[in-house]
């Protein structure tokens, strides 16, 4: 089992949540494929929108990662992007960037933001995972 964090606007977060699926680094399936059924995955979102500047940074959802490979999808002529189904489990509250770097864990992946995806250890996933989700 691994554990993943992707990076996406707060608007496509909750696409993706609300629909059961994840989608990554602008439609790419490759990092989709990275992940296997049973995975679990973080998403960050540095903004509230991708067409605007307007900061969130925070990690608002985590889920597992379901059986299937990534699936192309027509969400408008032209643009063809993947999914990965994903069931997510309920949050009752994002996490901040700021409490994140509070975690000595975080300095090895502080940089990595800015790929879009990429992999944690274990215990990184559940100080952050365990500080959002209910129950």
């Amino acid at each position: 089992m691994k554990y993943w964090v992707g990076v996406a606007s707060k608007d496509h977060v909750e696409l993706g949540v609300a629909g059961g699926f994840a989608q990554l680094c602008h439609g790419k399936g490759a990092p989709l494929n990275r992940m296997k059924a049973g995975d679990w995955l973080i998403y960050y979102a540095p903004k509230k929108s991708l067409k605007t500047n307007e900061p969130y940074q925070k990690f608002m959802a985590v889920g597992q990662i379901l059986e299937g490979d990534a699936y192309p999808f027509e969400m408008f002529p032209g643009f063809v992007p993947y999914r990965k189904n994903v069931s997510f489990a309920p949050v009752s509250s994002p996490l901040s960037l700021e409490a994140v770097k509070a975690f000595p864990l975080w300095t090895d992946y502080r940089s990595k933001l800015r790929f879009g995806h990429f992999e944690i250890s274990e215990e990184l996933f559940e100080i952050i995972a365990f500080s959002m989700v209910e129950g």
